[in-house]
């Protein structure tokens, strides 16, 4: 298993060059091929002209947003160069939450970036990142925008709850996981799991690891009552020094909207590193 395919999620906010440099670096260690996809909101114009002065103002914003990705596309094709990777470029999304998805079915791995509540451009649709994890079929990386990470799973975290999720994530992050220096596996301990005995949680996993070359530390954590397990599981991964967090991502839809499991909605709010997630 390895990663020969990667697909990097592309939009006009500030961080949209630093992904593609972290993506373009990922796919020159792995000798994969870059995909890149362009996605944006785009405003239905006739939100616009029912206020006089609105329609100029759409046209401007097109037209501004409209050279940005030209100069995102001329970006994409000087670093894939420069790299020495071979890409392509799939051009603008117009339909961010469908689209996209198919594409990402085609790939190893999806790169995607984190939601900038300071950046309107990092905006792309509603649930974007919700949809894409649970639809894809594929692992997804989120991209923190909160800084730069001069390294990258060599010091893996591993969020373990023996739930299907959970076992997805961590077999779809083993050509990261084959590379990494320490990868430790995180459980959180609920009052309940006292009747399980002397059964070290995280221990079956290990073992599998193990048979993969994959050597993993086990800790475990209790959970203290009225602390989000998020806040945790984040907490120990600073703890640790991790570059990376593995973990899976539980949500179900409901009428016109997801609705995603506590860990998982805090891991895309306040992610500090980049983090991986399957479904």
């Amino acid at each position: 298993m390895s990663l020969t395919s990667i697909l990097v999620q592309l939009d006009t906010s500030s961080r949209s060059t630093a992904r593609l440099r972290f993506a373009m670096r990922l796919a020159r260690q792995y000798g994969a091929h870059l995909t890149g996809a362009l996605t944006s909101f785009t405003p239905d114009p006739r939100t616009f002209y029912v206020m006089a002065g609105y329609s100029e103002y759409f046209q401007e914003h097109r037209k501004l947003r409209h050279e940005r990705q030209s100069a995102l596309e001329q970006v994409f094709h000087a670093e894939l160069e420069d790299a020495g990777v071979a890409g392509r470029w799939a051009g603008n999304i117009d339909y961010p939450n469908d689209d996209i998805t198919h594409l990402a079915r085609c790939a190893d791995l999806v790169i995607a970036g984190q939601e900038d509540p300071d950046d309107p451009e990092s905006f792309i649709a509603d649930h974007f990142p919700e949809a894409l994890v649970m639809s894809a079929g594929r692992p997804v990386l989120f991209h923190p925008y909160a800084r730069e990470f001069a390294t990258f799973s060599e010091n893996v975290m591993v969020a373990w709850d023996g739930s299907r999720e959970s076992v997805r994530a961590v077999h779809d992050a083993l050509p990261l996981l084959r590379r990494a220096k320490r990868t430790t596996i995180v459980t959180v301990e609920e009052l309940h799991d006292a009747a399980r005995g002397d059964r070290i949680p995280g221990a079956d996993i290990a073992l599998v690891l193990a048979r993969h070359d994959v050597k993993a530390d086990v800790v475990r954590l209790e959970h203290i009552e009225n602390t989000a397990r998020g806040g945790l599981l984040l907490s120990q991964a600073s703890e640790l020094g991790a570059d990376l967090i593995v973990m899976g991502a539980y949500g179900h839809s409901r009428w016109q909207e997801l609705v995603m499991g506590g860990v998982t909605r805090s891991m895309f709010q306040s992610m500090t590193v980049p983090v991986l997630m399957s479904h």
